[in-house]
């Protein structure tokens, strides 16, 4: 069966310009916006326009709502209504301690009833797509999470996206997709999956699972051609893209395609924002070169794109055989 691929939300990463990257090699069926802070977007900050972005594929896109208070929540998801777009999903999924300090994220986990009223008052608030991403919850009881998520979907979510590890675990350990498969198993909805896909082969395998789809973080980020190489791997297309979305690639140039997302920075991403975002990218991307800790090193010093630039030049001029990174 021919999974849907989706780009996981991530903070300081799932915005347009990664997007656009992406989008360029295709393969992607859903992009999961960074988190949209919910009392942020309600005050109505000059920064909020780009979070709400949901170019270059609005169809595709889902906006991911973060916060600890139902009604705003609610009144949040009624804004996001307006807008073109796949969906609107709820975090339930986020450790960080700046989330759940707040009782945001994962935290709703821990209160049962009180995720179940609050869905129902986003339910009403959007004629979207309603979904959750979430984790296993306080522990690893099946016996809690199944009947959690039974609680939402009686509220009318309709995607569930399970994070295999418990609040605590944060992104130690290994996920547990057995779980992804047993909710599978028993819920009405369909599930999708996320954690540890962190190879071309191993996502090339998820897409061979019981669950409806696969979501990608980091490996994502690190090679932005991955849904793209996994398509092609499989021999098939994306589930919503036609034919000619899925570009036939046997390499890829990393000095272009770094250049492309500063570029894309650059045009989509305000001021404020180019350096957080350049260095989260190159966090993962750097992984791709043989000297990549020193490159990131180099490149984590830097406030600002255009030496960004003239770093990544010398590093490839100097390693010219690192250019050309096969498939």
């Amino acid at each position: 069966m021919n999974k849907a691929f989706f780009l996981a939300p991530m903070a300081e990463l799932s915005h347009r310009a990664l997007r656009e990257l992406i989008f360029s090699f295709g393969g992607v069926d859903e992009y999961f916006t960074e988190m949209i802070n919910a009392p942020s977007l309600l005050s109505g900050g000059p920064l909020e326009r780009y979070y709400i972005d949901a170019e270059p594929c609005p169809e595709k896109i889902v906006f991911q709502l973060v916060g600890a208070d139902a009604e705003k929540l609610a009144s949040a998801a009624s804004i996001l209504d307006k807008l073109a777009c796949k969906g609107i999903d709820i975090n339930m999924g986020c450790s960080a301690p700046a989330i759940t300090k707040y009782g945001a994220g994962v935290k709703w986990m821990f209160h049962p009833e009180k995720a179940r009223r609050m869905a129902g008052l986003v339910r009403k608030s959007t004629n979207k797509r309603l979904s959750v991403k979430m984790r296993l919850g306080p522990e690893e009881k099946f016996e809690y999470l199944l009947p959690f998520c039974k609680g939402l979907i009686e509220e009318g979510v309709e995607l569930i996206t399970l994070h295999p590890r418990t609040a605590k675990e944060k992104f130690k350990g290994r996920a547990r997709w057995n779980y992804v498969a047993d909710l599978k198993k028993e819920l009405s909805v369909p599930v999708a999956g996320n954690g540890d896909v962190s190879s071309l082969e191993e996502l090339v395998s998820r897409a061979d699972g019981p669950w409806d789809a696969v979501m990608v973080g980091r490996l994502a980020v690190k090679c932005p051609w991955i849904f793209a190489a996994a398509r092609q791997s499989m021999g098939s297309q994306s589930v919503t893209d036609v034919p000619s979305a899925v570009n036939v690639i046997n390499s890829v140039n990393l000095e272009e395609t770094a250049f492309r997302y500063l570029e894309l920075l650059e045009k989509y991403q305000p001021v404020e924002f180019h350096k957080s975002r350049a260095h989260r990218f190159f966090q993962y991307y750097c992984g791709n070169m043989f000297w990549g800790n020193y490159l990131m090193n180099l490149l984590g010093r830097e406030k600002e794109i255009p030496t960004m630039r003239k770093i990544l030049k010398e590093y490839f001029n100097e390693h010219p055989d690192e250019r050309e990174h096969k498939i």
